[in-house]
């Protein structure tokens, strides 16, 4: 193959992927998640202020979550389908995209995981494609219902999957949201809320017309002579976690390690429709259960756990810590009791804050760490700095039922 050649492929190749980028910039479904995104930062603030009156992370925080890890992710998925030659059919795209915003309007996050909308919409595609019904305003090069459809898809879910169980592990557990609930006994307790959304831009072949002969030297193009061309594919994670009897981090790490052993296997067992492409029916259904089995798991968990942020008869139990706060200066974290406050013990957040004043230029807390360690922390205080420390505490109910009133 001469210099020439490979220059006018790479020179193609280029100008595949500008049109697939220019794409993303026609699907609704692109700005449609960043308006979700902006929608969950506002709700989560209004309601930390409802509580707290102070929120935790800005509105913002949720977008800023959008998309790095997701972009990351979506570049390794897309050198994974185009090199190993997956085709997907158009119509299989549509119908994600029309089930990302269905579910969305159930307002429960966690069905904007693939499983839910990938996998639904497998089922919807052969439902239509046994019609023979033609989607409008789109040339379909699909072929009728055929098995050799079925595979590429099932490994394009596996693959999602595998992806959102490690974005779960890496990025879920942080910035987890306090809440205030009234538990089994009346009595005020704590929770961790999870609601993040990840968009993750996935380059896919498609059938169509854009790439013709030139990449037949190509494995990933001798497909009898049909041409193909490149779509970049906004699909969309969804995970909704609540966490009562764990510390926030731990929880959530353990469901995404789940979820990245579901989609190990699922990759496997996926490569199997190679061989028996209606396997793969079996595998997308499989997924969904898999994935539904874990959700159930992780909830029936924390129903039987106690609650892990509760008043304690001796020390205050920290719900939260405010970025950027002096007490996330002096190191303080989700899930630590604070025994001492310049050496006076407290037991709630009064006595917290009567015992801070007691010494306005400086601050000295014994604190029992989440191994069961007592470590002291201490800093200097600054004018203001007592009143705005950057602990959320669990209040007692008569302060609470205040502010709720109010």
């Amino acid at each position: 193959m001469n210099i020439r050649l490979v220059a006018a492929l790479v020179q193609e190749w280029m100008l595949e992927l500008l049109k697939g980028l220019g794409r993303l910039l026609l699907n609704p479904v692109f700005y449609y998640l960043f308006f979700l995104a902006a929608i969950l930062g506002v709700s989560r603030v209004k309601r930390e202020r409802k509580n707290f009156h102070v929120r935790a992370e800005n509105a913002y925080f949720e977008l800023r979550q959008l998309l790095p890890l997701g972009l990351a992710a979506g570049l390794v998925l897309s050198i994974i389908t185009i090199g190993a030659g997956l085709v997907i059919p158009i119509e299989l795209i549509v119908f994600a995209a029309g089930f990302t915003l269905l579910w969305s309007l159930t307002a429960k996050i966690r069905l904007l995981s693939p499983v839910y909308t990938v996998g639904f919409a497998f089922f919807a595609m052969l439902f239509f494609l046994s019609k023979k019904w033609e989607l409008p305003l789109i040339t379909s090069k699909t072929p009728e219902w055929s098995p050799d459809i079925l595979s590429p898809i099932a490994v394009l879910l596996a693959l999602l999957i595998l992806a959102e169980g490690i974005l779960i592990s890496r990025n879920g557990g942080k910035g987890t949201s306090p809440k205030l609930v009234i538990g089994k006994r009346g009595l005020v307790v704590g929770i961790h809320e999870v609601k993040r959304l990840w968009m993750l831009p996935v380059f896919l072949m498609i059938p169509g017309e854009s790439l013709a002969a030139p990449f037949k030297w190509w494995p990933l193009f001798s497909i009898g002579e049909q041409s193909y061309a490149l779509i970049l594919v906004p699909f969309t994670i969804g995970f909704f976690q609540y966490i009562k009897g764990m510390l926030p981090a731990e929880s959530v790490k353990s469901v995404g390690k789940r979820v990245v052993k579901l989609g190990s296997v699922l990759v496997v067992l996926s490569l199997i429709g190679y061989w028996y492409p209606l396997a793969s029916i079996v595998i997308v259904a499989l997924a969904i259960i898999g994935r539904e089995i874990i959700s159930f798991r992780q909830r029936s968990i924390e129903d039987n756990l106690p609650f892990y942020f509760s008043m304690k008869n001796q020390g205050v139990m920290i719900l939260g810590v405010l970025p950027d706060s002096p007490a996330a200066g002096m190191g303080l974290e989700v899930g630590e009791l604070v025994m001492k406050v310049n050496g006076a013990p407290v037991n709630d957040e009064e006595s917290f804050y009567n015992a801070l004043m007691q010494n306005r230029a400086h601050c000295k807390l014994e604190v029992l760490d989440v191994n069961g360690q007592i470590r002291l922390t201490q800093r200097a205080l600054f004018e203001g700095d007592h009143h705005e420390l950057g602990i959320l505490f669990v209040q007692d109910e008569r302060k609470w039922e205040t502010k709720r009133v109010q």
